[in-house]
């Protein structure tokens, strides 16, 4: 397939630039692969989708703020945005830098309250930077000087409230650098209605990287490598994933990055606990050995996250919904509303 077959029109009105009042009051559009049956439903009517045995698989990874503005020791402005925390006792971190000129090998950038970062190298588009004086723990430091990292197509500042909402209910283990957008939609009192449903929950952790962001360069989608991301499904997740198939329920995955986490996790035929990096590119033909059901939002046109979903979902029924969801108005990402593929 082409990277041209994933296209769809999207008026700018439908890109929601702020939440919905509350966590669960997104719409939420329902596909049926088999069928090709398309529902408009409200997010809490996931509760009817769900049965008892079902195995609810969440991505707990945290968003660190990730945006920092600094300058050049020259004087000139830069914007930092942190794609990974390499080494956080020394202080390494890979990053997206936008300046006027490109820094060099050696060159140094102050960051927020004096830190100074030194330019080691490039990995691809990013830079390697090395921050020389930082006297706390860093992902406090960036706690207090960062800002968070909204999606590119969100035209607004960040504000207080972005603190709360482009975070899930359940995140952790700090490292993300964009949101698991499909978590977004669950509240408390949401994860204790599905428990008392009979539904088990379990955890994986995706740190998701701003490369989620960059577009395909290449019209043949065999030519695009996938930007790579730090994973970790325990050996924990992988018994309660064998307990659901034991008992018969479906392992419901909330967000593609769950599902490439899981998927990574069993690439080499079987499911087993895995720690590390993927760069797992998933397009329609791809097998899917773990994931039965996914809860996702809706994704840039000719982005990797689309061509995931239209591989679970079926191609001409995915963007059939996609079509259907533009005419009914539905919200599209970050802040938008749910899709559920069964």
């Amino acid at each position: 397939m082409h990277k041209s077959d994933f296209h769809y029109q999207l008026p700018e009105r439908l890109i929601a630039e702020r939440p919905a009042q509350r966590r669960t009051d997104s719409r939420m559009l329902v596909l049926e692969r088999s069928s090709g049956e398309i529902a408009d439903r409200q997010f809490t009517d996931l509760l009817s989708y769900l049965r008892p045995g079902d195995l609810l698989v969440l991505n707990d990874t945290r968003v660190i703020p990730a945006r920092l503005a600094a300058r050049k020791s020259s004087g000139g402005a830069v914007e930092v945005l942190l794609e990974r925390i390499v080494d956080p006792d020394n202080g390494e971190i890979l990053c997206h830098l936008r300046a006027n000129r490109a820094p060099k090998p050696g060159a140094v950038i102050i960051l927020p309250e004096g830190v100074e970062a030194e330019v080691e190298g490039r990995a691809g588009r990013l830079f390697r930077l090395k921050l020389r004086n930082v006297d706390r723990d860093l992902i406090d430091y960036l706690e207090r000087v960062g800002r968070v990292p909204l999606p590119p197509y969100i035209r607004r500042q960040d504000d207080a409230c972005d603190r709360e909402r482009y975070q899930t209910v359940f995140a952790a283990r700090p490292g993300a650098v964009a949101a698991p957008t499909a978590g977004l939609h669950f509240d408390e009192r949401m994860l204790e209605e599905l428990r008392a449903l009979g539904v088990e929950i379990t955890q994986v952790t995706l740190h998701v990287g701003a490369g989620t962001f960059t577009p395909v360069d290449s019209e043949d989608l065999t030519a695009h490598q996938m930007h790579a991301e730090y994973l970790d499904v325990s050996a924990q997740a992988v018994s309660a994933i064998d307990a659901a198939r034991e008992r018969g329920g479906r392992v419901v995955a909330v967000g593609t990055t769950v599902v490439r986490a899981l998927e990574s996790a069993a690439a080499q035929g079987k499911l087993r606990p895995y720690s590390g990096e993927t760069d797992l590119f998933i397009t329609p033909g791809f097998r899917f050995r773990v994931v039965d059901v996914m809860l996702t939002n809706f994704h840039l046109p000719e982005s990797t996250l689309l061509m995931l979903v239209s591989a679970f979902g079926g191609y001409e029924q995915v963007m059939a919904a996609y079509r259907h969801a533009v005419e009914q108005e539905y919200r599209f990402f970050s802040y938008g509303d749910a899709m559920l593929l069964l």
